[in-house]
């Protein structure tokens, strides 16, 4: 749901019809009223699961928009933490909530660190990138880590196919593909390109070692499949 300090029905029109980098800077001064900020659910389901592996050094939000995954790293990491992200607009929201943290503005793909980072997190953001760019993604958050380094992010079991929570992401998708077809730029935003299995695969080949752990708080299908996962991808 949206709070009334969120963005209208008009403005979310103008930002989807923006590139990408384009509508979240429109969008960030609204965005943390919006459904599409990471809830504090997740935020502190991930932190839990991570905290075991720690503490660590320094912490990395990858596509970090306004800073909510300061809410994970602040409290596992003894020293540096830092976002990127390549809005403009969300880092200076981030700027604004957390000035503890150290933003900045690069493209995820290409990030300008090299074994800086004992932990990366990431929420929300895969489905700003197409199947062929997520190797360079994995490859990118691999060179930023030191050895031993783990990349952490949530995913969730796919949907049954005869539920309403499978169709409304089929049904966003399928208009999002009609729009990127009509009109430039394209705005890349998809719900149901990031399947577990190639994901792993393409982590491995970018030379990390992946597992996953339950996230309870979620809770278990009938079939007893957990409904959320942290994956916890570690450079050898």
């Amino acid at each position: 749901m949206f709070s009334p300090e969120g963005p209208s029905l008009r403005e979310l029109a103008v930002q989807a019809l923006s590139s990408v980098e384009r509508g979240y800077d429109l969008l960030a001064p609204r965005f943390d009223h919006t459904p599409f900020r990471t809830s504090n659910r997740i935020l502190d389901a991930t932190a839990a699961a991570l905290r075991p592996f720690g503490p660590f050094g320094d912490g990395l939000d990858v596509c970090c928009g306004t800073g909510a995954g300061l809410r994970v790293l602040r409290p596992l990491c003894r020293d540096r933490v830092a976002g990127v992200d390549f809005s403009a607009g969300m880092l200076a929201e981030a700027r604004r909530a957390h000035p503890d943290g150290e933003w900045i503005r690069a493209d995820a793909r290409k990030p300008p660190f090299a074994a800086e980072f004992d932990v990366a997190v990431s929420f929300g953001a895969f489905g700003h990138f197409l199947a062929t760019e997520r190797p360079a993604l994995f490859t990118g958050v691999h060179r930023a880590l030191r050895p031993g380094g783990i990349f952490a992010f949530p995913v969730f079991a796919p949907p049954r196919v005869a539920s309403r929570s499978y169709w409304m992401p089929a049904g966003f998708d399928a208009a999002m593909r009609i729009r990127n077809a009509v009109w430039r730029p394209p705005f890349v935003m998809y719900y149901r390109t990031f399947p577990l299995r190639a994901v792993r695969a393409e982590l491995a080949a970018a030379g990390f070692t992946v597992r996953t752990a339950v996230l309870p708080d979620f809770g278990r299908r009938t079939d007893g499949a957990p409904y959320c996962r942290l994956v916890l991808a570690r450079k050898a």
